[in-house]
């Protein structure tokens, strides 16, 4: 079992910066892929950035040179870096992990979320 905590949200205006952290505790893969994904309301949740094993990583466009994932795997966190926010990154971000697979489809693993609020 993999238990998964965020921090880091709360309430920012536009073109400022959060850091939201992940800590994951339980039996974790050598091979995973970890992810951050984000559900406003009325929207389907939409995965944002992925980190897997080997360090690759892949983001949305939308948030594609504002947002950084990164990991320390000696302090078992995630972390994504949001700089340059707009009204429109506005919602709840979730933290999850799954088995390594190509593309990393797939996640078993979901923190509680952390809420991120961007006014203009």
């Amino acid at each position: 079992q993999v238990h998964m905590v965020e921090s880091g949200g709360g309430s920012v205006q536009a073109g400022g910066s959060l850091r939201l952290s992940c800590v994951v505790s339980g039996n974790t893969d050598t091979k995973y892929c970890m992810a951050w994904f984000r559900q406003a309301p009325g929207k389907e949740r939409d995965r944002v950035a992925v980190i897997d094993s080997n360090g690759s990583t892949k983001y949305a466009d939308s948030v594609e040179g504002r947002f950084t994932i990164a990991q320390d795997k000696a302090k078992n966190t995630l972390y994504l870096q949001m700089n340059s926010l707009k009204p429109e990154d506005t919602a709840m971000y979730y933290c999850a992990a799954g088995p390594f697979q190509r593309l990393c489809p797939a996640y078993d693993y979901w923190g509680q979320g952390t809420q991120v609020t961007v006014s203009s």
